[in-house]
């Protein structure tokens, strides 16, 4: 298959050229890095805030389907008219993309804790600060990093859309191969995007296991229910010492 030729194509793997396939690959991180870091600087302490005291929860219920519906490539052609062309526009319309799954993520994790848990907390002394921080965060840790996958799969897939306004990425695969009918490179492009988001996604899945607590995530009591019951010999001794 042609698309296969070009994607295994040594040349298009040099990584002294510029505007081959692990130099588009670089840009299209840097643009979904970038765009990650800011729209987790907005949407995590608006959605902990609104989750932590219940109010404006109608920002948090209404931003996932506001972010559904908006057309990102139309949003970048809005503000390059009205900004210029640059990286802005584009990291601009995708932190719009990224910020809702982010912010409704980190309300649901807070407002689906059980009361009982923050009841506790507060029986024991603790401030609201010491709650949010040493309660709510680490059981919401789960739906908030789900949130951030989510918009990771969507800022990438979405990137290829900066190519429109002259910026690098892989989108370029994709827009030069349409404008020269080269259809290898349409669909190599197209592949390589979706294995980044794959890779992306297991890195996450990764680091989601590593910084979750089993206790929270259920791996803890995965372990104690598959350790093996001790038969009633090996019990008798440990029950008479």
């Amino acid at each position: 298959m042609d698309y296969l030729e070009y994607l295994l194509d040594p040349e298009h793997w040099d990584l002294a050229v510029n505007g081959n396939i692990p130099s588009l690959i670089v840009d299209h991180l840097y643009y979904t890095v970038i765009t990650l870091l800011i729209a987790s600087l907005i949407a995590i302490p608006v959605g902990l805030y609104i989750g932590h005291t219940g109010r404006f929860s109608f920002v948090a219920i209404n931003a996932g389907n506001a972010g559904r519906s908006l057309p990102t490539l139309g949003l970048i052609i809005l503000l390059v008219t009205v900004i210029g062309f640059g990286l802005l526009p584009v990291v601009i319309a995708l932190v719009i993309l990224a910020i809702p799954p982010i912010l409704t993520s980190t309300y649901a994790g807070l407002r689906a804790i059980n009361p009982a848990s923050v009841d506790a907390a507060k029986g024991m002394g603790m401030r609201p600060l010491q709650i949010l921080f040493r309660v709510e965060i680490p059981i919401a840790l789960p739906l908030i990093l789900s949130g951030l996958r989510s918009a990771t799969l969507q800022v990438v897939s979405t990137a290829t859309v900066a190519s429109y306004v002259g910026l690098g990425g892989l989108g370029r695969l994709l827009v030069d191969g349409l404008a020269l009918n080269q259809y290898d490179r349409v669909i190599a492009g197209a592949v390589v995007v979706a294995l980044l988001a794959i890779v992306l996604d297991l890195i996450a899945s990764g680091l989601q296991r590593l910084v979750v607590s089993p206790g929270v995530s259920g791996r803890a009591l995965t372990r104690t229910s598959n350790k093996p019951a001790r038969s009633a010999p090996e019990a008798a001794p440990a029950a008479a010492g």
